[in-house]
């Protein structure tokens, strides 16, 4: 127990480090661009120069950059993370609206990510060397060269050819779940297919690999020389014990898959975080930008520290190192 809890202490002593760490890459990256470009899209074309240096003056933004990034850090704490366009929309409002149309996808990539893999894993291990386990190799193999954003344009062709598009739309606003579920899973399928065929691929064969390596240990032989059916030995024994790296695997794939669902709603026009920071780019909205992307990179770094924590929890012996 004290070494769990020793383990687990310094994941949370290392979060705001690695916060941290992220809020000053991204900041700093982002101090290389052209401080005037917020201060002409706030203001219009037609700004004269002596209001856009107005405007940067009042706003700071002629600041050094360490004293504009503690500025930013304060303003962040308090969830202020600035405002872009004419309006002054605060970033952190569009943000609201689009980061939990990215979490619904990222959330249902993966749940057809584990359903699927963990299912041809565990069939390509029972009946290792035999035909089943060949196509599932091929499958595996597809998923793991097979790029998202090249299968979410192929789905878009296939079923715009299938004549299917009033029902898997892939353009338009994402309807409400409670009021059209119909139309929500619909608009959410192809996307989310896109985003998990590539994990799909990479996690049966590692759901493969550890059911091989615990059907071939010593006490599966022992439980079927003893008479128990096969099907009680996987079920209570073989995946209790196989599945704690997967499932581990795949909740690190959780940032990968948020990384990704970004590029998969340009594709299909999803109002998430990936069209947001389009838009900001597109625009000159460097606002904007900066808020998305320190959004996402703190939300993985958050998912795979907790994930890490779980990981401690479920799986006991590593807690001896």
């Amino acid at each position: 127990m004290n070494n769990l809890l020793r383990l687990i202490g310094r994941r949370i002593i290392a979060l705001p480090i690695m916060a941290l760490g992220v809020t000053l890459l991204v900041f700093f990256l982002m101090s290389f661009t052209d401080p005037s470009i917020p201060a002409r899209t706030a203001l219009g074309e037609g700004a004269s120069p002596e209001q856009v240096e107005e405007y940067m003056e009042e706003h700071g933004m002629n600041d050094p950059w360490p004293v504009r990034y503690v500025d930013y850090i304060v303003g962040l704490c308090q969830g202020d993370l600035g405002t872009y366009g004419t309006r002054q929309t605060p970033v952190s409002d569009a943000i609201a609206s689009a980061l939990p149309i990215t979490m619904q996808l990222t959330f249902f990539g993966l749940l057809i990510a584990a359903v699927f893999s963990f299912t041809l894993g565990v069939i390509s291990a029972i009946y290792r060397d035999k035909w089943p386990d060949q196509i599932i190799r091929v499958i595996s193999i597809a998923g793991i060269a097979t790029p998202s954003f090249w299968l979410a344009v192929l789905l878009i062709l296939l079923v715009t050819m299938a004549g299917l598009t009033r029902v898997f739309p892939s353009a338009g606003a994402l309807p409400d779940l409670f009021t059209n579920p119909g139309g929500y899973f619909g608009r959410m399928i192809m996307p989310a297919i896109a985003l998990a065929f590539p994990v799909i691929g990479q996690m049966t064969r590692i759901v493969r690999t550890a059911m091989v390596e615990e059907l071939d240990k010593d006490y599966v032989q022992t439980a079927r020389g003893s008479g128990i059916p096969e099907n009680v030995v996987i079920a209570k024994n073989v995946l209790r014990n196989a599945l704690i790296t997967p499932i581990t695997t795949l909740g690190l794939k959780i940032g990968y898959l948020m990384g990704g669902a970004v590029v998969i709603e340009v594709i299909f026009a999803l109002p998430g975080m990936g069209t947001l920071i389009q838009r900001g780019i597109t625009g000159g909205e460097i606002m904007l930008v900066q808020g998305v992307v320190v959004v996402v990179a703190l939300a993985f770094v958050i998912i795979n520290i907790v994930v890490d924590m779980l990981y401690l929890l479920i799986n006991p012996r590593i807690r001896t190192v």
